[in-house]
């Protein structure tokens, strides 16, 4: 396929999520399965203009005062990609499957594409709906908050030091242009290209080994933060694929307990082969069996309780740039409900004298410091831990500037930390 014919592709495939509401890596396959002469450069390639497209769509959109795809792909040409008006017009020629030229306007925007005037919402990039929520926990900054969401995320990797170490990860992995991440000290950052494109890890000998995990380095520090060592009983409450399980085992050396729970049991599916892949042996997994109280000898034994707590994913909106559109207020009040109710379910679990931990990967206060508000009004035998201590306890203490203005916690972001949206408060049993 030609250049040309890539973006008209991509012209496609916006109008096809927008149209049905899917999620975009879903309809990115079903196009490269039912257009099998495109080869898989192709595809790639595609598939980088319309995540592109998503990421700045508001922006995008804005420059050529349209709300169409047409649009959406053009102006993320120019607000991401950073080709020239000129460039897009000689790609834009209606032949041989090309878009249909530019209009006269379409050039004009094209040539100067200011955000000069445009609103929060535009020049950060999320939806408008959302403004008054971003606004509450980023005040001025929304917008360069937004924008830095809104950008290509890098690919993190956690070193998992009970078979490595992290120099020795970053050696294997020269070849990708791997760094050591700048707070985390297990984590490997690796650039992604131009293009967008990411390295293919399950290739790489030291994915295949599990010397590293997938993980943000967000996340990474979550993990870092809970204060986890050999000695404890500790229980992962949503565990999910098992990435904070793992981290968690690699701190505590391969000691003490953890347990791995998933309402969800499919959820938990990836965990098996990750636990064997990586060498763990201190996670002892726990499937929900219908109405069996499976954690029921659990109560009131664990030091530390993890809830990665159900929630809109806004903190991953770089990494998931279709999750933005398609979240609607609905959405916002199922996961408080959820969240208050697995909160309340992990106080069930912690003696005197141990924590809960609170993640998640959301920007939004009310995800946030207003659920860990409401528990602590509900339940007066558990307080805020401070989190600036903790981050100087763990031996990071660039994170004792991140602790919330907007009640306990600790905040980061990919503007603030160069890390995915996360928030995590510390709240101690008496």
């Amino acid at each position: 396929m030609t250049p040309a014919a890539r973006i008209a592709a991509a012209i496609e495939i916006i109008a096809d999520i927008a149209a049905r509401r899917r999620p975009a890596a879903d309809v990115l396959k079903e196009w490269g399965q039912t257009h099998r002469f495109a080869g898989s450069k192709d595809r790639a390639a595609i598939a980088g203009i319309v995540w592109d497209a998503l990421r700045v769509k508001s922006s995008a959109g804005w420059i050529m005062g349209a709300d169409e795809p047409r649009a959406h792909v053009l102006g993320a040409l120019v607000r991401a990609r950073g080709m020239s008006a000129s460039d897009i017009a000689a790609l834009c020629t209606g032949e041989r499957h090309a878009p249909a030229p530019l209009s006269a306007d379409e050039q004009a925007r094209l040539a100067s594409p200011s955000l000069a005037d445009a609103p929060a919402h535009v020049r950060g990039d999320y939806p408008e709906w959302l403004a008054d929520q971003l606004a509450e926990a980023w005040g001025e900054r929304a917008a360069e908050e937004g924008a830095a969401l809104s950008a290509r995320a890098p690919v993190d990797l956690r070193a998992n030091l009970l078979k490595t170490t992290r120099d020795e990860a970053l050696a294997e992995l020269a070849h990708l242009g791997a760094q050591p991440t700048a707070l985390s000290p297990w984590g490997v950052r690796i650039p992604v290209g131009v293009d967008g494109r990411q390295p293919a890890l399950s290739a790489e000998a030291a994915y295949a080994r599990g010397f590293v995990e997938v993980q943000d380095e967000g996340s990474q520090l979550a993990a870092l933060l809970t204060g986890a060592d050999a000695s404890q009983q500790v229980l992962d409450l949503c565990a999910g694929g098992g990435g904070k399980s793992l981290a968690l085992a690699a701190m505590m050396e391969n000691k003490g307990q953890i347990y791995a729970t998933d309402r969800d049991g499919r959820r938990l599916a990836p965990i098996w082969d990750r636990l064997d892949r990586a060498g763990v042996r201190n996670v002892q997994v726990r499937s929900p069996k219908g109405q069996q109280d499976v954690l029921g000898d659990l109560e009131g034994a664990c030091d530390l309780v993890l809830v990665d707590a159900p929630c809109t994913g806004a903190g991953t909106w770089r990494r998931n740039p279709d999750a933005k559109w398609r979240v609607r207020p609905g959405a916002i009040e199922q996961r408080v409900n959820e969240q208050n109710a697995v909160l309340a379910q992990a106080a069930r679990f912690v003696k005197p004298g141990g924590r809960i931990v609170y993640v998640t990967c959301s920007v939004l206060r009310v995800e946030n410091e207003a659920r860990v508000e409401a528990f602590l009004a509900a339940h007066g035998n558990f307080l805020p831990l401070d989190m600036a201590h903790l981050a100087r306890k763990a031996d990071v203490p660039a994170l004792a500037e991140r602790v919330s203005t907007l009640g306990p916690g600790l905040r980061l972001s990919p503007a603030t930390t160069d890390t995915d949206g996360f928030y995590v408060a510390a709240l101690s049993r008496a």
